[in-house]
């Protein structure tokens, strides 16, 4: 696992500084502390910074190929890479390291961009062809390893795997997307599609880019996509060897390491099941790790506890409390760009947790995505029966209409709070699900946004590209597009990001067994009745780890990460509530109403309604914009 960053002239080759890349490179030590390394050619530089993982010795970056054609900088780990590597020896490449680093440049220039679709890992990296004098960069399919990217007014590209690499450019312009910030606002991230600055994009997850001297702007080109059109046949059995089959292999692929070796363990289905596999493949006690809360509603450790004794694991664990919030800044400057998923701070901690024992730590991240874990997509699966029955000529007005009109009770038993769902059902089946997704609703953000900000805006609204996508997906089905959204939206914007920068903010190598493509691949081929059971999602995962699982584990209520920010920022914290309204910095972007913000923040303190999501949200951005120091 490292930190890549470089600059490529796409017109003129002009020399390139290597003082300007290492900058670059010093600015994501954390990703790399092992070392670091510099290479310059003209019209191009390359930097890395190294966490030895595989070959500890043996593979230094930027790295050229045996046959000194070409150069590598590359963020990652290839599972599949000494498969082929015997592959590639046959086919006549030479190697002179044991690692995977030189795998990826021997692939590159046997089979070029189609290199891609043979590599099974995470990883996101850069090589420059000496020879054809072309760069190519690539991201791995579900956009695990991240990449910024940069048009500079000197005519190069600078890219680099974290925001603050790009911040070390002196070119790099600061000024604040507005689109960027309905963005945030909606979904609690800047999703991939967006940056908070102007003119940085992110490479998207499953693309690359090739680019060369003098050559014309260079699209990115998708070479993956997850397909959920087709169906798997099979009985309930055959499906569910085939699945644990998978599994098995995803876990065990992601146990090679020559550095110690644990994982995170919360006590769900997902992160249960990799420990469950993994000491069925190890001979040596699994390290996990758990994080905690003060406030036993949400505290569930004592799960995490029972399967760290079923498998007689060396477990810890650490408990997270409100005065972890003076660590707020150090958070936000991890992601760069405002993010508010509030489980990033027990993530880290937990990271913190591991990294004390070990350097490589197994999630189960992914699954919920795939195998339709959440109870968003169970409840979008049961809304989408009803929009069958009742058309949208009925449903608009009348549900649609209801859900304007009724009272948001947050305060009210669950059945009495149908505002979500009546608004839900008036719609389509994607602007359904984008609303369930979101954060903070559309009615909400326009009550908080100026006239000045509503015109930047300009009539643009967060909800828009998500449908899009939702639409076109490759699917049969509502919850299929729901599923596909899942892992082309959420998953690299919130999920994968809050794990990448927590982990690598303290050196950590996070790495997802679940999301081996081809497990992912075949859970978007089962039939609805393998996903959803009843009101269980996740069916066939949860009934094929029952042999190794607690049924109370395996078929408790889903509880998710979560922090107690709701009841901090009415208790504890009520104060750094109060601040967020009367911020300069928030008020100096003018963005929003102070007054409207003052008020939602006194109703939150109440108890008349829970605003603690959307008062997180602009606690983030707060700090976010003080750290970059954006022009506005």
């Amino acid at each position: 696992m490292c930190g890549i960053a470089g600059i490529f002239h796409c017109g003129t080759p002009k020399p390139v500084d290597p003082r300007r890349i290492e900058r670059m490179t010093d600015a994501m030590v954390h990703r790399g502390p092992d070392g670091g390394g510099v290479w310059t050619d003209q019209g191009v530089g390359l930097g890395h910074r190294r966490l030895s993982i595989i070959d500890i010795e043996g593979s230094p970056q930027p790295m050229l190929s045996a046959d000194e054609r070409a150069m590598l900088v590359f963020n990652g780990e290839i599972y599949n890479y000494r498969d082929l590597r015997r592959e590639l020896k046959e086919l006549g490449a030479r190697f002179h390291t044991d690692g995977d680093s030189e795998v990826i440049l021997a692939a590159w220039q046997k089979w070029g961009p189609a290199c891609l679709s043979r590599l099974d890992g995470m990883f996101a990296f850069a090589i420059y062809d000496r020879t054809e004098r072309v760069l190519f960069l690539a991201r791995d399919r579900f956009g695990v390893k991240p990449l910024y990217m940069a048009n500079l007014s000197d005519g190069s590209l600078a890219f680099a795997s974290e925001l603050k690499g790009l911040l070390a450019h002196p070119l790099l312009r600061r000024q604040a997307d507005p689109l960027a910030v309905e963005d945030y606002l909606t979904w609690g991230y800047v999703p991939d599609h967006r940056c908070i600055l102007k003119g940085v994009e992110k490479l998207p997850a499953g693309h690359y880019r090739l680019l060369r001297h003098g050559g014309p702007p260079a699209p990115s080109v998708q070479w993956w996509d997850i397909d959920f059109s087709g169906r798997h046949s099979g009985s309930t059995a055959d499906l569910s060897a085939q699945l644990l089959h998978l599994m098995r292999e995803g876990v065990e692929s992601r146990m090679t390491a020559d550095v110690p070796l644990g994982a995170f363990l919360s006590g769900g289905v997902d992160s249960s099941s990799v420990v469950a596999l993994m000491a069925d493949a190890s001979r040596e006690p699994v390290n996990t790790c758990s994080i905690g809360f003060d406030v036993a509603a949400l505290d569930e450790t004592g799960y995490a506890r029972r399967i760290a004794e079923r498998f007689e694991t060396d477990h810890r664990e650490r408990i997270v409390d409100p005065d972890d919030f003076g660590a707020v800044d150090l958070l936000a400057g991890m992601f760069d760009e405002p993010f508010a998923d509030a489980s990033a701070l027990p993530t880290w901690r937990v990271c913190q947790l591991a990294r004390e024992h070990v350097t490589v730590a197994l999630s189960g991240d992914g699954a919920d995505e795939a195998f339709a874990g959440y109870r968003r997509q169970v409840f979008h699966a049961r809304e989408e029966q009803v929009r069958s029955i009742l058309p949208q000529a009925l449903r608009g007005p009348i549900l649609g209409g209801l859900g304007r009109i009724w009272p948001k009770a947050d305060w009210a038993p669950r059945p009495l709070r149908a505002k979500s769902t009546l608004q839900a059902l008036g719609a389509t089946g994607e602007e359904g699900y984008a609303r369930a997704l979101a954060v903070t609703a559309p009615e909400m953000r326009s009550q908080l946004y100026t006239d000045a900000m509503e015109r930047q805006l300009d009539g643009y609204r967060a909800e828009q590209p998500f449908v899009e996508l939702m639409r076109n997906a490759p699917a049969r089905s509502g919850l299929d597009r729901a599923q596909y959204a899942d892992l082309k939206f959420w998953l690299p914007g919130d999920i994968l990001t809050k794990v990448d920068r927590t982990s690598m903010a303290v050196s950590l190598e996070a790495r997802e067994p679940l999301l081996d493509h081809r497990l992912v691949e075949f859970a978007a081929g089962l039939p609805y009745g393998a996903r959803i059971k009843g009101r269980q999602g996740k069916w066939l995962l949860k009934h094929t780890m029952e042999r190794f699982l607690p049924r109370d584990v395996l078929y408790r209520p889903k509880q998710g990460f979560v922090t107690p920010i709701a009841e901090w920022l009415r208790g504890p914290l009520q104060n750094e509530a109060r601040a967020i309204a009367t911020s300069a910095t928030i008020a100096d972007t003018g963005w929003f109403s102070t007054s409207r913000l003052k008020r939602l923040t006194e109703n939150h303190i109440s108890g008349s309604a829970d605003h603690s999501r959307l008062l997180w949200q602009l606690l983030m951005l707060d700090r976010s914009i003080g750290n970059l120091a954006i022009t506005l």
